[in-house]
């Protein structure tokens, strides 16, 4: 352990309020501030901003943070801003003069973090080689790869930096990467020397819920109502259509909710965003490529309305909820219809055959997360290449699913689909196969003389829901397949096999939704006791977030206020103890905390700020060069629409 390590303590306790590091942050710090180069797995929640903001206040001269979104930067600047440290982006929201402040402010070494976008980068060269440069961070660094979910060109030039700053240490961090993604990270940032730290993929406060989709908007409007009634929370949906349709769905049935997709006018969108982050209580209905880089802490809840195309995009996207640790839901409804949608749309992808087999095998590993009859967490870890227990807190564990022979139901589904094909050279969609094994009488199968087939009438022993189930288990096991732009239903090479008898297919029957107390069982609520003195501090934290302009959780995250509202101290002595207070937010805000901890009236919200700037003083959250919130007009991704990687759901 170097002399460097108390330095580091030191900004975590005064700066953060924190008086210890989760995990391998010490050390990853450690390897930063001593020069080396690092490369970080890290959950989403996991602390991964501290590892490179720390090094950057300790070792001289600038870190440099390359970060694809202009919301992550604005959100990190309000961040740092509230704990007193000096931070600034450059980015095309800005005027000429703005940024003319920002790069004064760097090249006089006044500026402790700046951020830029990935694309930004070889144009500012010029201007870093000017300035004292403690550090390059790449955040997202999962976007560097080809084969991964959420993949970004301009992250390829950014081997760049050791080319040209070869003695500047790099420290490159994600929160989702398999171990081939990890590699080629290592590869293309030209970091094959780096120090890799791979902390734990577990998120223990999200409770995995994966449903068959029945009715999924009544669904999704039944999750919100008992369960998070009043929490913010984030909607994915595969369309732009459906993300519409699903927001005025939610409002019509009084949930405040908001639309945010790439064919949404760029000022709408950043509204919108800038609601989300600022408001309590508001659900953001969006294609997946809302999401990456929000820094909000409370997510309570991340629900799909569609399947995730693989278990890193779906990592990635639940990991959204429950940044702060408290409890949290990523709930999933998943029907028959989302299998056949997406292996049509990967038939139709553009790209080689090696691409529509990555491809392929992302969403096979996505369907067996969706069909495991065991603990979904072992079966998410284990992707990760990560060996677990049971969690005793997902669906599978709250309510475990039974299996029954399915073998029997199986070749009859084959059957049919054979005898079509080679009895009238046709081929149909799952739904007119479960007609024909129904019985039903319809003007399509009498044309086809469809009642003729030995197959007909032959499956009323289950229901409809029940055989379309069949449909989709066959389908994610590779023993049915999707053809065609209609997704028709063919047989595969497999499927011989359960015709013959020698195959036998075990099948995953729905299980009853858990008991909204198991649900809730993660973790205990705070004391009854506590609980109105916590709403009285949200509601002095909302008047501080409005009279400053920032959202809520830049003043106080709730695990903050969840300590204050258990501990109830009297001193500023006693709430510098709890976690999450350090010494500018003591200054900033502890008298006002302390004044409702004690019932009486705190001072006028964003006094101490305006008492700061008319002294001279810079606060915590006061205008600084650079600082300037972002305008109605500017677009979300730094010159780049957000959808654009993601043809496969657009």
């Amino acid at each position: 352990m170097t002399s460097a390590t108390a330095p580091a303590l030191q900004v975590l306790e005064t700066t953060f309020g924190y008086d210890s590091f989760r995990g391998q942050q010490g050390e990853i710090i450690q390897t930063v501030v001593d020069g080396g180069d690092a490369l970080v797995l890290m959950p989403t929640g996991g602390g991964k901003s501290i590892c490179y903001q720390i090094p950057a206040l300790v070792r001289e001269g600038t870190g440099v943070v390359i970060s694809p979104l202009i919301a992550l930067m604005q959100d990190q600047v309000d961040t740092l801003a509230a704990v007193g440290v000096r931070a600034a982006y450059l980015n095309s929201t800005q005027s000429l003069e703005a940024r003319r402040e920002v790069e004064a402010a760097f090249l006089s070494g006044q500026l402790d973090l700046l951020y830029l976008a990935p694309e930004r980068l070889r144009a500012a060269a010029d201007l870093l080689d000017r300035g004292r440069l403690a550090l390059f961070a790449i955040d997202e660094a999962h976007c560097v790869s080809q084969w991964g979910h959420d993949f970004r060109p301009e992250y390829l030039g950014l081997s760049m930096i050791h080319e040209r700053w070869p003695t500047v240490p790099r420290i490159a961090l994600t929160a989702t990467a398999t171990a081939a993604t990890r590699k080629e990270i290592a590869q293309r940032l030209d970091l094959g020397t780096a120090k890799q730290f791979v902390s734990s993929f577990d998120r223990p406060n999200i409770q995995y819920r994966i449903e068959a989709k029945a009715q999924p908007l009544q669904q999704l409007l039944s999750l919100l109502r008992t369960e998070h009634a009043g929490d913010a929370g984030i909607v994915y949906c595969l369309s732009r259509a459906s993300v519409e349709k699903t927001a005025d769905f939610l409002v019509e049935n009084g949930i405040t909710a908001l639309p945010y997709h790439a064919g949404l006018d760029s000022g709408v969108r950043a509204r919108n965003q800038s609601r989300f982050l600022r408001e309590d209580g508001l659900v953001m209905v969006a294609t997946i490529a809302f999401g990456m880089g929000i820094d909000k802490p409370d997510v309570r809840f991340v629900a799909h309305l569609d399947l995730p195309k693989s278990v890193e995009g779906y990592y990635q996207e639940t990991g959204r909820a429950g940044r702060d640790g408290l409890p949290s839901t990523a709930w999933l409804a998943y029907g028959l219809q989302d299998v056949v949608q997406q292996r049509r749309m990967i038939d139709q992808s553009e790209g080689d055959l090696a691409h529509r087999r990555n491809l392929s095998a992302h969403l096979d590993s996505m369907l067996a997360l969706c069909e495991t009859i065991g603990c979904r967490r072992v079966q998410l870890l284990q992707y990760f290449g990560q060996e677990s227990e049971p969690c005793g807190n997902c669906d599978t564990c709250l309510a475990p699913p039974e299996t029954w022979d399915g073998t029997v139901p199986a070749q009859k589904l084959l059957s049919t689909v054979v005898r079509l094909e080679r009895e009238r050279n046709q081929k149909f969609g799952a739904g007119h196969i479960i007609d024909i094994l129904l019985g039903k009488t319809n003007d399509r199968i009498t044309r086809g003389r469809h009642d003729a087939l030995s197959t007909y009438g032959i499956g009323q022993d289950l229901s409809e829901q029940e055989w379309r189930g069949v449909v989709r288990q066959l389908l994610a096991r590779g023993l049915l397949a999707v053809q065609g732009e209609y997704g028709v239903l063919v047989i595969t090479p497999t499927s011989g096999s359960v015709l013959s008898g020698d195959t036998p297919v075990p099948l995953r029957r729905e299980a009853a939704r858990p008991s909204k107390a198991a649900r809730r069982a993660v973790a205990a609520d705070l004391p009854g006791d506590a609980m109105p003195l916590f709403e009285k501090l949200r509601e002095w934290r909302a008047g501080e977030a409005r009279a400053q302009g920032v959202p809520a959780y830049i003043v106080f995250g709730d695990a903050t206020l969840r300590g204050v509202s258990v501990t109830r101290p009297t001193t500023l002595a006693e709430l510098s103890q709890i976690s999450g207070v350090g010494e500018k937010k003591l200054e900033q805000y502890g008298e006002a905390v302390l004044a409702v901890v004690a019932g009486r009236e705190p001072e006028a919200p964003g006094s101490q700020v305006r008492d700061a700037v008319a002294s001279g003083t810079p606060a915590a959250t006061a205008p600084v060069a650079g600082f300037a919130p972002e305008p109605d007009d500017a677009p979300p991704f730094d010159d780049a629409p957000p959808d654009d990687a993601y043809p496969l759901y657009e």
